[in-house]
């Protein structure tokens, strides 16, 4: 079992920028690839982005690349998403998850986080 914890959301205005973490517990950290998801009001949860477990392989989904970074710090079980340039379509609850490897598809995940609400204004 592991066990994640979301932190780091809030309110924020348009073009500024948050940086997520999540906590992980339980099992070793460093047998699971890591990935980000967010669901917006009224949408489905979708990719945002996802890291390899040595921390050497990163993926983004095109609404956020350029912008978002992923990144791990295994000696802290802790990976994280530096947000920035944020824009109002950016606004959803995020949610950390663990797996075996770093995918786009939410149904390879095992474990997932509550989620933290981001909220971008205009």
């Amino acid at each position: 079992q592991v066990q994640l914890v979301e932190s780091g959301g809030g309110l924020v205005q348009a073009g500024g920028s948050l940086r997520l973490s999540c906590a992980a517990s339980g099992r070793t950290f460093t047998e699971y690839g890591m990935g980000w998801f967010r669901r917006a009001p009224g949408k489905e949860r979708e990719f945002v982005s996802a890291i390899s477990r040595a921390g050497g392989y990163t993926n983004y989904a095109d609404s956020v690349k350029g912008r978002f970074t992923i990144s791990r710090d295994n000696a802290k079980n802790t990976v994280y998403l530096q947000m920035n340039s944020l824009k109002p379509e950016d606004t959803a609850v995020y949610y950390c998850a663990a797996g075996s490897l770093a995918l786009v598809s939410e149904d390879r995940y095992d474990y997932w986080g509550q989620g933290t609400q981001v909220t971008v204004s205009s």
